[in-house]
């Protein structure tokens, strides 16, 4: 029995040395193939076969359950190509002349080993593997905060802080922590105080789901921390990329060791104001808050504000704050705030009280006065008119124009807003006083005109227009107006139109001038409106001039002809007859032609010395 083992194993040494006698197999793929999820990828292989030979047969696999599975294989001459039905990349797989793979839309799944094999037949076998990488950019992490709704700050055992999850990444990516954007160190140990809990979900997709839970013991120094993760994660040629989350703070809970009282108010308080008051520990939540005046009077505060409204100069005083944690009962949580001085002015008093009344002419005087807190002034104003600075306003002789409201105003330079002021209205009685008469136009006689008669008085006047026409009547403040409508008439063109006002106190009257308008040639206007006219008919006004020019020179050439064979009854020898009394028998009528000028008369006349 050993010796046939030996010779069979003689055999097989014997038939192996004379396949490696008779050829060799060589094929080249690409190690790794990296390609995007959706995108296509395309696998080469290349093989040469020693002695060469042109039936060899190219054939594609992957790995299967138990064994391989192929794919697609192509003959050498290309006389059979075949994609295989039962392969999970059918329909998606084509393969080339140069026996390259082809995947069309990839998916996560294709991420495997592909086997490149060639049977070279009696040259014999070769092969070569490829592994596919499929990459996805997986979602922007999503953070949220702990369900708890505080966390206590010292505790000896972590609490959740929150949760970092992102989907649909490929391959697995990875998660990093951050706070006050420094990375935390990845900690997987729960027996630690600052750890995290990783969770791993591979979709049916292939895709991954991952996500984090951090775990923590802050303290006091964390409360105003913030938090957010990062995921990092791979893409084609070895690129590692990152997306950035939300950020949260955490509601931690810690105890109080100290209080401060403030005023919130800016500036000097005055009568009025809202003065708002804040009493606030450094601990959290807040304590419930106590609030008194002078140690004595309790007064009630909403939270740790206590707000006194339409404050008076009654609420100046010593306030107070007490608080109590029990947390920490040993804290002296307590504050005082000295509310020293709430600025003031007093109502202002008038004199004399009320409407005032004056004749047109009296003296009248008016004063006020108020107090304050600080140095203040006192002016009277009317509109934006300042009278007095002083608290007396005289008036020597008052006139229709004084009439209206004054007002006088307190107020306290040092604190902007603390005024205070009252009014008095005059009132100024007396006769009818008119206003300087607008004198009326028209173009020409017989045109209506209007006129307006304008007057003060008190009580209001009554209007009476001589001569008389169509009348309105308009109030404007102290002033009345009247206004009259009427033909301007000879006499009214002459004499003018006269107003009279009248009241119990006296009369006014003022007479109104008519005159015609004066009209205004504007030469330049006159030269423009003279030019358009020219560009809009140029042509004929040339044509016209020069027709009338040639008319002109004919009429002077017949009159001299006429005039040189004595043709013309005002020739010299005509003017000799009528000059002697000779009169000619035909009944002509002699017409004699006076000049001027004796030296141009003569000149026309004269005749030559042959006819004289």
């Amino acid at each position: 029995m050993d010796r046939l083992g030996h010779a069979s194993l003689l055999c097989t040494l014997l038939l192996s040395a004379l396949q490696v006698c008779s050829g060799t197999v060589k094929v080249e793929v690409t190690t790794t193939v990296e390609v995007l999820k959706g995108d296509a990828a395309i696998l080469p292989c290349k093989f040469t076969v020693t002695p060469p030979s042109s039936n060899s047969v190219v054939e594609w696999y992957i790995d299967g359950v138990d064994n391989r599975k192929r794919v697609a294989f192509r003959a050498q001459d290309g006389s059979s190509t075949q994609i295989d039905k039962d392969s999970p990349l059918f329909e998606r797989v084509t393969m080339g002349d140069d026996f390259s793979l082809s995947i069309a839309t990839t998916m996560p799944t294709d991420e495997r080993r592909f086997y490149c094999q060639v049977n070279a037949r009696e040259a014999g076998t070769g092969e070569d593997t490829t592994m596919l990488k499929v990459f996805y950019a997986p979602e922007a992490p999503v953070l949220t905060k702990s369900a708890s709704q505080a966390i206590t700050a010292d505790e000896t055992t972590s609490s959740e802080i929150g949760e970092c999850m992102t989907k649909n990444g490929l391959p697995q990516p990875r998660i990093i922590w951050f706070k006050d954007d420094k990375p935390l160190p990845e900690v997987k140990d729960s027996s630690e105080k600052t750890y995290m809990i990783p969770g791993v979900t591979k979709e049916a997709s292939g895709m991954f789901t991952i996500k984090s839970s951090l775990y923590m013991q802050p303290t006091k120094a964390d409360k105003d921390s913030v938090f957010h993760c990062v995921v990092e994660y791979s893409m084609p040629g070895e690129a590692i990329k990152k997306k950035k989350s939300n950020t949260i703070t955490i509601t931690l809970n810690y105890p109080s060791s100290t209080a401060t009282f403030a005023l919130v108010n800016t500036g000097p308080v005055k009568e009025g104001d809202t003065v708002t008051m804040k009493c606030e520990t450094d601990g959290n939540p807040q304590p419930e808050f106590e609030f008194t005046k002078d140690d004595k009077t309790p007064i009630i505060g909403e939270g740790g504000l206590l707000v006194l409204k339409s404050v008076k100069r009654t609420d100046v005083g010593v306030y107070k704050c007490q608080a109590t944690d029990f947390d920490n009962l040993d804290a002296d949580l307590s504050g005082e705030i000295n509310l020293s001085s709430v600025s003031f002015i007093d109502p202002v008093t008038v004199t004399p009280a009320g409407p005032l009344s004056a004749k047109l002419g009296d003296m009248v005087e008016m004063q006020c006065k108020t107090k304050a807190s600080e140095t203040h002034t006192v002016q009277w104003k009317k509109g934006s008119e300042v009278l007095s600075q002083n608290g007396v306003l005289s008036l020597k002789s008052v006139t229709y124009d004084n009439a209206g409201e004054y007002e006088c105003v307190g107020a306290v330079p040092s604190v902007p807003g603390l005024t205070a002021m009252a009014s008095l209205n005059l009132t100024v009685i007396g006769q009818p006083m008119i206003d300087a008469p607008v004198n009326g136009e028209v173009i020409k006689e017989g045109d209506a005109v209007t006129l307006k008669c304008s007057a003060h008085g008190n009580p209001a006047p009554q209007f009476t227009w001589k001569p008389s026409g169509k009348e309105s009547v308009e109030v404007h403040g102290n002033m009345v107006v009247s206004s009259v409508t009427l033909d301007a008439s000879a006499d009214v063109m002459k004499s003018g139109v006269i107003c009279e006002t009248t009241n119990e106190h006296g009369k006014d009257s003022k007479t109104f001038a008519v005159t015609l308008k004066q009209v205004k040639i504007d030469l330049n206007d006159a030269n423009r409106a003279g030019v358009a006219g020219q560009h809009g008919g140029s042509s004929g006004v040339v044509i016209a001039v020069v027709v009338c020019v040639l008319l002109l020179l004919l009429l002077v050439a017949l009159i001299y002809f006429l005039n040189k064979k004595g043709k013309l009854p005002c020739s010299k020898k005509d003017k000799k007859d009528m000059a002697t009394g000779e009169v000619n028998n035909h009944g002509d009528i002699v017409v004699e032609m006076k000049t001027e000028n004796p030296n141009e008369e003569a000149g026309l006349l004269k005749r030559p010395a042959n006819e004289q």
